[in-house]
């Protein structure tokens, strides 16, 4: 009985021996290699470029105060249509001391003027009156006391505009008013009631208390590098994708070319600019991110090849191409251009000629199948 298990034992082990020496023989064996086969022929080669950039409304404005003052009120928020000359926010004046105390001072100056002025006219009228002046005298200081009730009430317009914001005479004309300059979208109010805003000056740029902007006029607004830029020409078609709406695609047409390079990341990159056809079926956002493909050069029915089947050697150019034996003989040509997957052939082959491409490893499995 001992016996018996024991050969059963051996037996075992003669088994798994066997079984792992087939497995790891089987595993050993080299994959079969075989190889696409290819064709030359005629074909149509774009080369084209994308540039990437972004959505731009073509009028874009900042909208600032004509004064220093605070938000008192808020008419308009972001989003809303608005048109040129509406009211977005009011003001509350905080005058500039020394502009207020010189007009001050000017409004008391002219009441002085006014007052001694007043006096020679009613003396002059008297005198004129009786006869005892000529005509020319006269009106002389009439002149002079008209010009100074002018001064007097330019002197308190004026101290009215720096104090309150607006003058009696020309309330439409408020200063304390912050009126839209284009017709367009609000996209932006920065402020909120409460906030000090300034008007511009040469030391400073002034509060933006509205971005508007017309959104009926939107361009593309990107950058191409230099060793493409030579290939573009005002009026180029281009074809328009945002990434925010991926079903959109719009044609453009590429109006601006900047003839000084910038510096990006280490590239001399160009800035272009196209004109978009807005789509009404979408809502299309000031700063959109936006690709645009552009077709640099075109050629039509040209001999050309997939661009796998290149080998390179140094500076030349290969392909493998089958014989009447059924071998590939290894021979020399010459590229044009290509579009990345397809590439022109200049000389070398000809229309039909058999390649081999790709190399295709099968394992014993994939030939089963």
């Amino acid at each position: 009985m001992k016996r018996v298990v024991k050969y059963i034992i051996f037996a075992l082990i003669a088994v798994i021996f066997i079984g792992t020496f087939v497995f790891l023989f089987k595993n050993s064996r080299p994959d079969k290699i075989e190889y696409q086969e290819l064709e030359a022929g005629y074909a149509d080669i774009n080369r084209t470029t994308v540039v990437t950039g972004k959505i731009e409304p073509r009028n874009e404005v900042n909208v600032k105060p004509q004064i220093n003052g605070i938000i008192a009120e808020l008419y308009k928020e972001a989003g809303q249509q608005v048109k040129e000359g509406e009211v977005i926010a009011k003001l509350r004046v905080i005058p500039d001391m020394n502009s207020l105390s010189s007009a001050q001072s000017r409004v008391r100056l002219a009441e002085i003027n006014l007052k001694q002025a007043k006096t020679n006219y009613d003396r002059e009228k008297a005198l004129y009156d009786k006869k005892l002046v000529s005509d020319e005298e006269y009106d002389q200081v009439l002149q002079a006391y008209n010009q100074a009730v002018e001064e007097k009430a330019a002197a308190q317009e004026s101290l009215e505009v720096i104090r309150d914001g607006v003058s009696s005479r020309n309330t439409t004309g408020s200063s304390t008013l912050v009126r839209s300059t284009i017709t367009g979208l609000i996209l932006d109010i920065p402020v909120k009631v409460g906030n000090s805003v300034i008007q511009a000056n040469t030391m400073n740029d002034g509060t933006t208390v509205a971005t508007v902007a017309n959104m009926s006029d939107l361009i593309f607004d990107g950058n191409i590098d230099e060793t493409e830029v030579g290939a573009l020409v005002e009026g180029m078609p281009m074809q328009i994708s945002i990434g925010a709406l991926p079903d959109y695609s719009s044609e453009a047409a590429l109006e601006y070319i900047s003839p000084k390079a910038v510096e990006n990341n280490g590239a001399n990159q160009f800035e272009i600019k196209a004109a978009l056809k807005v789509n009404n079926d979408y809502v299309i956002r000031s700063g959109y991110s936006a690709n645009a493909e552009i077709v640099l050069e075109t050629l039509t029915d040209v001999l050309s090849i997939p661009e796998s089947a290149l080998e390179f050697d140094g500076e030349q150019t290969f392909v493998y191409r089958k014989n009447a034996a059924g071998t590939f003989d290894r021979i020399e040509v010459e590229t044009g251009l290509s579009d990345g997957v397809t590439i022109q052939i200049k000389s070398g082959l000809q229309a039909g000629d058999k390649l081999r491409g790709p190399m295709i490893i099968k394992t014993e499995e994939d030939e089963k199948n």
